[in-house]
């Protein structure tokens, strides 16, 4: 279904002007979806870069994310709320459960409730969870039904291929997004994907990302410098043969 884009930007580590100039920069290069979390404190910075770009905000996709301690019935949606004027918007594309986090006292059951609570008052089009695993993604569907749930938002990499949780997302129709795909730069000087990307005349980088697009993920990248932003967006145009997609997955 791909309700979320297949390329977005990350913003995660990013604060204040460098935030700022790394959204602004990857609006002009052409990204159009942007994620974020509560948990980043940059918001407010995306809101600013946003405005500043001049670029329509229905031209563009929202994600942002509900951090552990704003899960029970009273201060999810007030949190909500709170991220959406940060963001100068009346609601956001996607909203997402940040990691699962029993010790709060919130079961999945009322979490997930909570959230389509803020879906049904039009606070966000889409809402989604991240960092579940099979077990815990199964009671957020229980909870609110599988057309509810747009994606599960987790890490994945050419060293982390996590078969099984995809295999089930994919099953249920869920988007699996990928984060943290250049697996903190680890994948820049693995043999395996150098041999790739001179084939492709690309980088190691890039080859990581066509990785992860090819096997239908919708992906999240970041960057500070327009060179890799540009380079990051062109991932897109390379097509990996089946068996350069096979060396890859003998790197899990």
């Amino acid at each position: 279904m791909n309700i979320v884009p297949q390329f977005g930007l990350g913003t995660f580590r990013l604060t204040g002007d460098t935030v700022i100039e790394s959204v602004k920069t990857a609006l002009e290069v052409g990204y159009r979806a942007i994620d974020t979390a509560q948990i980043y404190g940059n918001e407010a910075e995306i809101g600013q870069a946003i405005e500043l770009s001049g670029i329509n905000r229905q031209d563009l996709f929202l994600t942002t994310k509900i951090w552990t301690e704003n899960y029970s019935v009273e201060k999810l949606i007030p949190s909500l709320k709170e991220s959406l004027h940060k963001l100068k918007t009346d609601a956001v594309n996607l909203t997402l459960i940040h990691w699962p986090a029993p010790s709060t006292g919130v079961n999945i059951t009322e979490l997930m409730q909570n959230l389509l609570e803020a879906k049904k008052q039009g606070l966000t089009e889409h809402i989604g969870i991240s960092n579940f695993n099979i077990e815990l993604t199964q009671q957020a569907i229980e909870s609110i039904g599988l057309e509810n749930i747009a994606t599960n938002q987790i890490e994945l990499s050419p060293y982390l291929q996590n078969h099984k949780l995809v295999d089930f997302l994919q099953a249920q129709n869920i988007d699996v997004t990928s984060y943290m795909t250049l697996a903190y730069g680890k994948v820049l000087n693995d043999p395996v994907l150098m041999h790739i990307a001179q084939q492709h005349q690309v980088s190691t980088a890039q080859i990581s990302l066509a990785w992860a697009l090819q096997r239908g993920f919708a992906v999240i990248s970041s960057s500070t410098k327009r060179e890799h932003l540009m380079s990051n967006l062109k991932a897109q145009e390379i097509q990996l043969s089946t068996e350069e997609m096979m060396a890859i997955t003998q790197l899990d």
